[in-house]
């Protein structure tokens, strides 16, 4: 469901071809919120210019100079997908902060850290340094940095099942961001709470939502966030049935997200469009869809992405009683499942294949 723990701010994508499931549609928005992991304000500018802040001592600068350059080291490895890195390079880097005093750069190193943490499954670790950013913009007056870090702890009680306090969390963010005007604040909370809603089957609510969350994203210039909302939009249709708006809604969003090369998006947008172009029966447009998405996994050189684009195959096949076509993408993405050594993937596969074969 595959926006980012936003720090401050969204995704991840199940690759689902057919009619897919309401939990399915869920999931597969809840990722995408949780995908959304960032520094607090960090945009245009460069995190270390965010930090940097003039000190009276060398000893200071050479602290600041040491910390700032691990925090931006740590960010390169959390993109890179190295979490266990990036927690040592934000405990180091918390040390230096500590000792020179500097609160605001604490709360940066606190929601990386978190975002590393919630990459490995250390949910009580991430839980903790969610909430020790939450205290140092609370002691710092940063509204902003509240209004974020409130959103990334609502997305962690919505990991937890625990929807009605995610959506209290939320909309104190939401009242925090409307208080003194934050308009990518009010986008971003009001989009989560749309996530929020759609996981208690709420869609109809979750649409209003959205829309209303579009409007202030679109005023900011944040092509990233309205990606994001939009795919979100198209999985509240989808899942309540509205197949020309999930068409068009995920069309908007890959156009977006192909213009700003938001690859995250742009894969999202077309699993959306497989699944619903092979629900009413367009198998052809699904195919041309699954073409391109395979051909951007290889661009991208993950094999990762190209087993979901071959298992994605495999089920379009196997819908249409293709079983021969069906079961060489299978058989292809258990290899790459193999190679990446993901066991618990390849089991999967096996089994669908198997169930396949005996239905023959």
């Amino acid at each position: 469901m595959k926006q980012r723990l936003v720090f401050p701010r969204q995704k991840l994508g199940l690759i689902c071809v057919g009619v897919i499931s309401r939990p399915q549609i869920l999931l597969h928005s809840f990722l995408v919120f949780t995908f959304l992991l960032s520094p607090i304000a960090v945009g245009a500018v460069d995190i270390t210019q965010q930090l940097h802040r003039p000190l009276n001592s060398s000893v200071g600068r050479q602290s600041r100079d040491e910390a700032d350059s691990l925090l931006s080291i740590g960010e390169q490895q959390y993109t890179s997908g190295y979490a266990g890195k990036t927690i040592a390079s934000c405990l180091r880097a918390l040390e230096l902060y500590h000792s020179i005093g500097d609160l605001k750069a604490q709360g940066l190193a606190y929601n990386l850290l978190a975002k590393a943490y919630v990459q490995l499954g250390s949910l009580k670790e991430a839980e903790d340094a969610l909430r020790r950013g939450l205290a140092i913009a609370r002691d710092t007056k940063n509204f902003q940095a509240q209004i974020f870090v409130l959103n990334n702890i609502g997305t962690f009680f919505l990991q937890q099942g625990e929807f009605s306090t995610a959506g209290k969390t939320v909309e104190d963010a939401l009242a925090i961001a409307h208080n003194v005007k934050n308009i990518e604040g009010q986008g971003l909370s009001l989009s989560n709470l749309g996530l929020v809603n759609a996981r208690l089957g709420e869609y109809n609510k979750a649409i209003k939502l959205y829309e209303k969350a579009l409007i202030f994203r679109r005023q900011t210039g944040d092509t990233i966030g309205e990606a994001n909302t939009l795919n979100n939009l198209g999985d509240a249709y989808l899942a309540s049935g509205n197949y020309q708006d999930t068409i068009g809604t995920y069309g908007a969003a890959m156009r977006i997200a192909k213009t700003n090369r938001d690859r995250t998006n742009e894969l999202r947008a077309i699993d959306g469009l497989v699944t619903a172009h092979t629900a009413v029966g367009r198998y052809e447009r699904a195919s041309d869809l699954l073409e391109q998405r395979l051909a951007l996994a290889k661009e991208l050189q993950n094999l990762r992405e190209e087993l979901k684009s071959f298992e994605s195959y495999a089920q379009l096949y196997k819908q249409q009683g293709n079983y021969l076509t069906a079961r060489n993408f299978y058989e292809r993405a258990i290899i790459l499942a193999r190679t990446l050594k993901d066991s618990k993937q390849e089991v999967q596969l096996l089994d669908q294949l198997t169930k396949m074969l005996q239905r023959k």
